[in-house]
């Protein structure tokens, strides 16, 4: 069963003040994401990759288009404050730079808190609620009394992230949209919150977008791909199809650009 339904998703962007200018960022873009599905959408930077997962996410408004998820149009179909929360409870984002996702004033733990107030059945109280944020600590691979007071300067950027995912496990998301996770973050790190998403996948059924310009990462971690090259998709389908049969001159760059020894690794 289809979870979000993309159909001719356009955006055009409008520059200059006196001469203006039109750039299409997004050119008719569509795709479907089914229930425990991991989709990357891969290419370069001002491909429209992040522009696509913005007006998923709600933070843009298309140019034309629909975005249908669990079959409704998340644009004109959404129209109350509580249509809007319930939303944000069920489609969460993780984004590039870890960051930039915390204010350097408040403990790390504060967007678990923010999470906890979302959540359609809350907590009794404040001991139970500081269990939950505990247990998806747990999940994540934190000890919490590692990180629990602390503000954002003195934890890791993979700790940041893999915070901002225990934040999923709290809140059950049935779609998460990741732009660019294990992009900021050091090499160490990136196979443990890829695993992290397929852990999600796998135990809460989450369906999940995963913005990269990597095609060697996005090989190895989707069932599906689709290639962007300025503002369309150029290229789709099963992993092996797309890096082993690439239609696209641009898929052929960038099968080219996987680096040699991951591509022996994986057979490539």
């Amino acid at each position: 069963m289809s979870r979000l339904v993309v159909e001719n998703l356009t955006k055009t962007f409008s520059l200059g003040f006196i001469a203006k200018r039109h750039v299409n960022a997004v050119k008719s873009v569509s795709f479907t994401v089914k229930e425990k599905e991991i989709v990357s959408l891969v290419g370069e930077s001002g491909s429209g990759k992040t522009t696509t997962a913005k007006m998923l996410l709600r933070l843009i408004q298309p140019t034309s288009g629909k975005i249908m998820f669990e079959g409704k149009d998340i644009w004109k179909d959404l129209k109350t404050q509580e249509d809007f929360k319930t939303f944000r409870r069920k489609v969460h984002a993780v984004f590039q730079d870890p960051f930039a996702s915390y204010n350097p004033f408040y403990p790390v733990e504060r967007p678990l808190w923010q999470a906890i107030n979302l959540l359609e059945k809350k907590p009794s109280n404040k001991k139970e609620a500081l269990e939950i944020i505990k247990d998806s600590l747990f999940k994540v691979g934190i000890d919490p009394k590692d990180i629990l007071g602390k503000y954002p300067h003195q934890v890791s950027g993979g700790q940041k992230q893999r915070i901002m995912i225990a934040r999923c496990w709290i809140l059950r998301p049935l779609m998460i949209v990741a732009d660019e996770p294990t992009s900021m973050i050091d090499a160490s790190s990136r196979g443990g919150i890829i695993q992290l998403f397929e852990k999600l996948r796998d135990e809460q059924g989450t369906s999940i977008i995963f913005i990269t310009h990597d095609l060697g990462l996005a090989y190895y971690v989707s069932d599906n791909i689709f290639v962007m090259k300025d503002g369309e998709i150029v290229d789709r389908g099963h992993p092996d199809k797309v890096v082993l049969e690439p239609q696209h001159e641009y898929s052929k760059l960038l099968v080219e650009s996987i680096p040699k020894l991951y591509r022996k690794l994986e057979g490539l």
